[in-house]
């Protein structure tokens, strides 16, 4: 069938008009809107890379459909591309389900996932803290032990919900934990496993009141802030608390709420993660929550706002918006 010129004419004026429409529609986009992306999202990790942002999350879902992660990359917190399927149980042959809560650095070159698989509820079983390694910040991912780096429950603390923190001194901590408990453990050099503190312990407990998971950490101004998720992460009570310490192995005493839910919005905001604008005192939290009319636990979004700071470097209270953020470029 031959096809008129007129209707070719046609179809690629359309498609040129549709293009302009969109490229138009994203220039005029002032804020980010929350959720930042389309789909269901959670845990989501935040990270700076060459200059764009960065979020790895859970792929919200049933435990046996979590079996792959996506990225998601931005230049201005405002428009997104989605990387899909960085990690699967393909590249992870010990993982067979709920691949959770994606901590990522960099290291000499390297891109380094830590991941929690398989949701083990006892020492019996195979699965805990896996990590993988790639050459780009989108992958692909592949397993770097073929095997946990932590796949024993120790100090009664679920190995889940890892986060990675580089002191300043060059040396990386992972703080993990469920279950209402929070370990702390020194990374061998080549992320291959954990080495003993100088006391001779590897695994220290920094459990501070009412933690249940999702611990983060950062440093400002010599301060070593910690923060974690309370609450049921199905119910409308989830939330994010911090403390502040000298040191990275706390002591933590809790200091208050940062992140909740507000019933005109959103509920169950928590597990989050924080951006740092580099050389600036700015600061973005990147977290998840349910919207109002979803009664599915594992409906959650993916989103940001501001995070600031008094005068006495407590953390004021986050408020939680539909808008979400500016565009803010790194230069």
């Amino acid at each position: 069938m031959i096809i008129p010129k007129k209707l070719v004419l046609l179809a690629a004026l359309g498609v040129a008009l549709t293009t302009s429409a969109n490229k138009a529609l994203a220039q005029e986009k002032k804020t980010s809107g929350n959720p930042i992306v389309e789909g269901w999202y959670a845990d989501p990790e935040a990270k700076i890379f060459n200059k764009q942002y960065w979020v790895y999350p859970t792929y919200s879902a049933k435990y046996n459909d979590q079996v792959f992660m996506d990225a998601f990359s931005s230049p201005d917190l405002i428009n997104w591309t989605k990387h899909p399927r960085i990690i699967d149980t393909a590249a992870v042959k010990w993982a067979k389900r709920a691949m959770w809560a994606p901590a990522v650095t960099e290291k000499d070159g390297k891109y380094y996932i830590f991941f929690g698989a398989n949701d083990i509820q006892n020492n019996n079983e195979v699965g805990g803290i896996g990590v993988a390694v790639g050459d780009k910040p989108e992958g692909p991912f592949k397993d770097l032990l073929g095997k946990p780096l932590i796949g024993q429950i120790i100090n009664k603390a679920q190995p889940i919900d890892q986060f990675v923190f580089k002191d300043d001194d060059g040396q990386y901590y992972m703080i993990y934990g469920g279950w209402g408990q929070c370990n702390i453990v020194k990374l061998k050099n080549d992320f291959t496993g954990v080495e003993p503190f100088k006391d001779g312990e590897t695994y220290k407990l920094i459990t501070p009141k009412d933690y249940v998971e999702g611990p983060v950490m950062f440093k400002r101004k010599g301060k070593y802030y910690f923060m974690w998720s309370e609450g049921g992460w199905t119910g409308p009570d989830y939330r994010v608390a911090y403390a502040i310490s000298d040191s990275p192995f706390g002591p933590f005493n809790r200091i208050g709420t940062i992140l909740k839910q507000d019933a005109s919005i959103a509920t169950g905001a928590g597990h989050h993660s924080v951006i740092q604008v580099p050389d600036k005192d700015e600061w973005y939290i990147v977290y998840h929550r349910r919207p109002l009319t979803e009664t599915d636990g594992n409906h959650r979004v993916t989103c940001i706002d501001k995070m600031y700071f008094d005068k006495d470097g407590k953390i004021l209270p986050v408020k939680i918006t539909n808008e979400g953020v500016r565009a803010r470029k790194i230069k």
